[in-house]
């Protein structure tokens, strides 16, 4: 048997372990701490069968509800063969039943995870909740995150002064994340006595609950409003919560006043929250607001290079092109990527090359060539902005047709492989150099214009399916 990464075979080991780490980037964190943490796997001699152990029969009816489809994908996808995933009892507790009291607090931990797991991991007033490994020093650095970047290393260095609040934008798996982790870890190096909390939105929406359930809102003020650095994730987890966002707002204005430190992320810029009060959204606002895109070409090599170092493997640097042109929308997915080709070569006994890797991600590379064609990029910004698809090849040039074929020959070139003549000739016949001009001009106005950024991230994430 093994448990998280230790296994009776180092192949199986490896195996169970990518598994895990993939089910860890796709889960929210709760969920995966609550419910795939915990469970024990045993990999046939042969990977024909994966045995999961499970603690209890609520458990296991539990898991092949919600998680035992994505686990046989996700193990048949990284060996490459069919396998068979049973679930069981663990083997100690096979006969005990399961008391009242049991299936409460099983249900407790489905219904209130981010409560639970902050009493489990001790998030008391002086528990930071900081990764030690979400630096700068850990973090690439390109185009698409400088400004984001730079922000971020001045408020570890000078906090209570600019850029207060920080709130930092952009898609999932873009690095907001590890930039707050980063910000807190480097004023803790600086000033180790410093009162810094590292929180999901979701965990201060259950804190404020819990505090009027139980009138300790005196322990909550004194657990927020003493804060020198507050970094607090995914805000849009505010929406239609009006008690919570309430709180926030007092709290905002209290570490404000007394110079502490603001530091938030969201999927979209302030003004495109919706559902949060315009007095929060002007709070938002009123400091320094940066966006993170999509990391480019050379970055997304960058990072595919130094995470396989990381990991005591050299990615040659074709491999990594090959992988970055094809894995386009987030570090996340790029990391995925990384550990299926790994555990494929680990496998399968071969060096990595570009062949391997079409083969490990071969699933993934399918759905993209399925998905994402001109054709269907027109369609979509079609859709999105009114206008008839016939206008894309059209030579019509009024504002409100030339803006979306604009933006829709730029998508083409970021989402396909496709040459610049080549979307050109799907645009009607146009010259390239018209595509190559729809492409920096959209690409510049992108990083200007928060309101075209994000129909963008929307156009994206639609065509990403």
């Amino acid at each position: 048997m093994m448990e998280g990464s230790h296994a009776s075979g180092a192949a199986g080991d490896s195996l169970w372990q990518a598994c895990i780490e993939q089910l860890a980037q796709e889960l929210p964190e709760q969920q995966f701490n609550t419910w795939i943490k915990p469970l024990v796997a045993q990999v046939s001699p042969d990977f024909s069968k994966v045995t999961v152990y499970v603690a209890n029969r609520f458990k296991l009816d539990w898991i092949r509800a919600q998680y035992a489809g994505r686990i046989t994908q996700m193990l048949e996808s990284l060996y490459g063969q069919a396998i068979v995933l049973e679930l069981a009892i663990t083997p100690r507790e096979a006969v005990a039943r399961v008391t009242p009291l049991q299936l409460a607090r099983e249900m407790a931990a489905q219904a209130e995870p981010a409560a639970e797991l902050a009493e489990e991991n001790g998030a008391g007033p002086h528990k930071s909740r900081l990764n030690p490994a979400l630096t700068f020093a850990s973090l690439v650095e390109g185009t698409a995150n400088r400004m984001a970047r730079a922000a971020a290393m001045h408020v570890a260095g000078s906090p209570g002064q600019l850029y207060n609040p920080l709130f930092i934008y952009g898609g999932v798996g873009l690095g907001k994340t590890h930039l707050m982790h980063a910000v807190g870890n480097r004023l803790l190096e600086e000033r180790p006595g410093a009162k810094v909390l590292y929180i999901h939105a979701e965990q201060f929406v259950s804190d404020v609950v819990k505090s009027y359930q139980r009138k300790t809102f005196d322990a909550f003020k004194e657990r927020y409003h003493s804060l020198d650095l507050l970094l607090i994730d995914d805000v849009q987890f505010f929406a239609n919560k009006d008690r919570t966002q309430e709180e926030f707002f007092n709290a905002f204005e209290a570490l404000l006043a007394k110079k502490s430190h603001i530091v938030m992320t969201s999927d979209t810029y302030p003004k495109g929250l919706p559902d949060i009060h315009e007095r929060l959204v002007s709070r938002f606002d009123s400091g320094l607001t940066v966006a993170i895109e999509p990391p480019e070409l050379e970055m997304r090599v960058a990072i595919l290079i130094n995470k396989a170092q990381s990991e005591g493997t050299e990615m040659p640097e074709e491999v990594a092109f090959f992988v970055a042109k094809n894995v386009r929308s987030n570090v996340r997915e790029l990391e995925g990527a990384l550990r299926k080709i790994l555990a494929y070569s680990r496998f399968n006994q071969k060096e990595i090359s570009i062949q391997l890797a079409r083969e490990a991600l071969r699933d993934l590379l399918s759905i993209q060539n399925r998905q994402i064609s001109v054709e269907n990029i027109q369609k979509t910004v079609a859709d999105y902005y009114k206008i008839k698809v016939a206008d894309m090849y059209s030579k019509k040039r009024p504002a409100s047709i030339a803006r979306p074929r604009q933006i829709a020959m730029y998508l083409a070139k970021e989402l396909t492989q496709k040459s610049l003549p080549e979307i050109g000739e799907l645009f009607g016949g146009r010259d390239h150099t018209t595509v190559l001009h729809a492409v920096r001009k959209i690409g510049g106005e992108r990083q200007q214009l928060a309101e075209l950024n994000q129909q963008l991230h929307v156009l994206e994430q639609t065509l990403k399916g």
